[in-house]
């Protein structure tokens, strides 16, 4: 069904270029990537919660039906599912950095036409498109960071760069609570946002221009000497002498294994723990962000009591991402998901349930803290399941199966809403997330403080 992916024997492996990065301590290099990956996370998470966060200013502006608002809704998670897949195969093929650039570039022009989108179809074709340039945002950054970073400090820092990109989760919140029910000087404000969002991404465009390329990628490629001389700059800024030659792994690579390599022997239960996982997770995760603006609404509350509300609750987000910086290295990180999944049905069930505006805050908070750590940790998690050669192919395929089911979630839990209430709602999440966990702890690989060329078969 697909070819067996050829690693470096053991012996081989003294000087490899992977372990040459392993002994790296963090330095600027790190730092630098870790930041501009985590500027260009920061608007990948304004555009994931934009459309849900306005989607009842759209309604009213564009007088949707509820058809319409599902589309909406789902159109940009839809794109999302093609640029996972589309773009964490071409950033195997042809490089991250690349793939970066792509993706960017992608986003920030469609999501620009959004803004002046003068109807639904317009919106929903605009929003698609721009899903396919940032559906890839996650995996790319998960793989890049994976690879670039010892894998001590893995964990930590790739939950660094996700802290600086889940505070475009309560951005958006407070921006849509000031923007969108205003109009700027002729223009309404929910145009603005979109306006932002696509200006933004472009600033990030020219910041990934001076990141370097991946030196594992260029390695598995045969690229050994542009390889070297990245990791000899690097050793150099930490100063760690060079080995006297560059190795010469690139070479043992054969025919390039695709997208069938996931389902091979080696890699067949991981892939499908982590396809289950992806369905699953996303359905707690984006539940909550897409669908608590339309909960609150259901529960009497105005369009701009709910923004103001949802905004309050989306702080838990970055917050939620800090607190898990110092926790990602020190636990498993299965056991590290399953924890905060357990800790996101519970918020979930009360803020569901709660009658009073400061319980539903408290348990809005308290879930977007939660759910951040979960996040974080899951990220991770999935950035270091592969081997470089199919690595963001691998992660691109994961989470092209969670956008997919991200884009469902306003068809099938949006009647549950409507017809059976919040409480309703946030019980199907909490199944789902039973589920997620069972077959987490009890299938799912471990990882934490593990090379990410170091695995063992599935």
């Amino acid at each position: 069904m697909s070819e067996t992916i050829a690693l470096p024997r053991k012996e081989e492996r003294a000087s490899t270029i992977g372990d040459r990065m392993e002994r790296l301590p963090i330095g600027s290099t790190h730092r630098h990537l870790t930041l501009v990956i985590g500027i260009g996370l920061f608007f990948d998470f304004f555009d994931s919660n934009l459309s849900g966060t306005i989607a009842k200013i759209l309604q009213a502006d564009f007088a949707f039906g509820g058809t319409e608002l599902k589309l909406v809704l789902a159109s940009a998670f839809v794109g999302q599912f093609f640029g996972s897949i589309v773009l964490g195969r071409f950033a195997d093929r042809y490089g991250r950095r690349g793939a970066f650039m792509v993706n960017l570039g992608i986003y920030s022009l469609f999501t620009l036409l959004g803004a002046f989108s003068p109807n639904a179809i317009w919106l929903i074709a605009t929003r698609f498109l721009a899903g396919i340039g940032i559906g890839a945002e996650n995996a790319l950054s998960d793989s890049y960071l994976a690879e670039m970073l010892p894998a001590r400090k893995r964990g930590r820092y790739i939950a660094w760069a996700y802290t600086v990109g889940f505070c475009g989760v309560p951005a958006v919140g407070f921006a849509a609570l000031w923007l969108a029910p205003q109009t700027i000087m002729g223009v309404d404000g929910w145009r603005v946002l979109f306006v932002l969002g696509a200006l933004g991404s472009a600033v990030v465009w020219v910041l990934r221009r001076k990141l370097i390329e991946s030196p594992r990628w260029l390695s598995v490629q045969g690229r050994d000497g542009e390889a070297d001389e990245l990791v000899r700059r690097m050793e150099s800024e930490a100063g760690i002498t060079s080995p006297a030659a560059a190795p010469a792994v690139g070479s043992r690579q054969g025919k390039r294994p695709g997208i069938g390599a996931l389902l091979s022997r080696e890699y067949r239960k991981r892939t499908l723990v982590l396809w289950t996982f992806s369905i699953l997770s996303v359905t707690a995760y984006y539940g909550f962000g897409t669908l608590a603006p339309q909960v609150m609404a259901a529960k009497g509350f105005g369009i701009v009591a709910s923004l103001g509300y949802v905004a309050i609750s989306f702080i838990g987000y970055p917050i939620g991402s800090l607190l898990s910086v110092p926790l990602m290295d020190r636990f498993e990180r299965k056991t590290l998901l399953a924890g905060s999944a357990a800790a996101m049905a519970a918020f979930g069930l009360g803020f569901g349930l709660s009658g009073s505006v400061p319980a539903m805050v408290a348990c809005g908070i308290g879930y977007t803290l939660v759910s951040n750590i979960f996040a974080n940790a899951s990220h991770v998690f999935l950035g270091e399941q592969y081997p470089t050669q199919i690595r963001t192919t691998a992660a691109g395929m994961a989470y092209s199966f969670s956008r997919l089911s991200a884009a469902a979630i306003p068809f099938v839990l949006l009647p549950v809403l409507t017809t059976y209430g919040a409480g309703m709602l946030f019980t199907v999440i909490t199944v789902c997330i039973g589920v997620m966990v069972v077959v987490l702890l009890g299938l799912g690989a471990r990882t934490t403080g593990v090379e990410v060329e170091q695995y063992v078969k599935s």
